[in-house]
């Protein structure tokens, strides 16, 4: 830790916007998502929506036109390691700019954070208060890797409706829906760049805004908002490069000699993502592995039903790393 003069640094975009159902969220995320990139090419959809985001593929109406981007489908469960997993696959590809849509099935969907906080809840010795120790840890890792990404990030999430009575232009009563707060964690909000409420008639305000760009403003979602954002990303010197760290960021005791011996001498054991981690923190754990069967270890667990390590899904994957960094950590007190 040492002190410095701040300095302006380029930043990647971390914009959130909520609305209603019919708002044009995801619409309008896609034409942002392409006023900063300018390629289609460089724009993935994560979507937990049912494949509402495909809708818009080749969309050619009223003189936008959106070409063909990438996709990842996210189904029930929806937990925050299938998110992670769905943003680490997008960054691998090259991608630019990720658009989650939404973000709130990771709180409010079936096996996101509620569900699974109400099923701690139902174990012996378990209330809702000390359900969150391991609720919390869980939503600040999908928090980091939103924030953490090296990509542009936008998220959509979900608002609770209202509905409301008003008199239109000529005196007539007319029922119009509201979005209130985001469906998500409280708080949320307040990790984004930009924070971006939508109506259902597609007026775009701002409750957050650290670019002041939209203060004040009732506005639509375009190309031009992300060409704006863009310009105030942009401005500034590059960010310097930090050193990395050899295994996801993680510093541990002796962590030098545990990767020299993990890299070289073992051979490949098939995980379809995140070997290397895996290995190392099991090392972390145990020891030298070269009398450890990992192949064998996996088969016999039961949450993995006999497959081989080649077998397991990503988002395995990323638990069961997840799952040994934690035996790691508790091993060398946190170090």
């Amino acid at each position: 830790m040492a002190m410095r003069k701040a300095t302006r640094t380029k930043a990647k975009l971390r914009l959130g916007i909520s609305g209603p159902a019919g708002g044009g969220k995801t619409f309008g995320s896609l034409l942002v998502a392409y006023g900063i990139t300018s390629d289609w090419n460089k724009i993935c959809v994560i979507d937990t929506e049912n494949h509402s985001g495909e809708l818009y593929a080749n969309y050619n109406k009223s003189g936008i036109e959106i070409g063909e981007f990438n996709y990842i489908e996210i189904v029930s469960p929806y937990t925050p390691e299938k998110y992670i997993a769905a943003i680490h696959e997008a960054e691998d590809a090259g991608i630019e700019c990720i658009i989650i849509d939404s973000l709130t099935h990771a709180w409010s969907g079936e096996g996101g954070l509620l569900d699974k906080k109400g099923q701690l809840e139902k174990k012996s010795g378990v209330n809702s208060w000390t359900a969150w120790r391991d609720i919390t840890p869980m939503h600040n890792r999908l928090v980091d890797s939103i924030l953490n990404s090296k990509t542009h990030m936008i998220a959509t999430l979900r608002a609770k409706m209202e509905t409301i009575q008003e008199k239109d232009d000529h005196g007539k009563t007319i029922i119009r829906k509201i979005g209130m707060n985001p469906i998500q964690r409280d708080g949320m909000e307040y990790e984004f760049t930009t924070f971006i409420d939508i109506d259902q008639n597609h007026q775009a305000t701002t409750s957050k805004d650290r670019t002041s760009l939209f203060d004040g403003k009732v506005f639509s979602l375009g190309f031009d908002v992300g060409k704006q954002l863009l310009g105030w990303l942009e401005t500034g010197i590059d960010r310097p490069v930090q050193p990395q760290q050899p295994v996801n960021g993680y510093p541990m005791q002796g962590q030098q000699q545990v990767v020299q011996t993990v890299q070289p001498q073992q051979p490949a054991y098939g995980f379809p993502k995140y070997e290397q981690e895996i290995v190392y923190y099991m090392t972390a754990v145990w020891g030298n592995l070269q009398n450890f069967d990992i192949v064998g270890y996996i088969q016999r667990s039961p949450k993995f039903g006999g497959r081989a390590p080649a077998q397991l899904t990503v988002e395995e994957c990323f638990a069961l790393m997840n799952e040994f960094k934690s035996y790691a950590q508790q091993k060398t007190g946190g170090q």
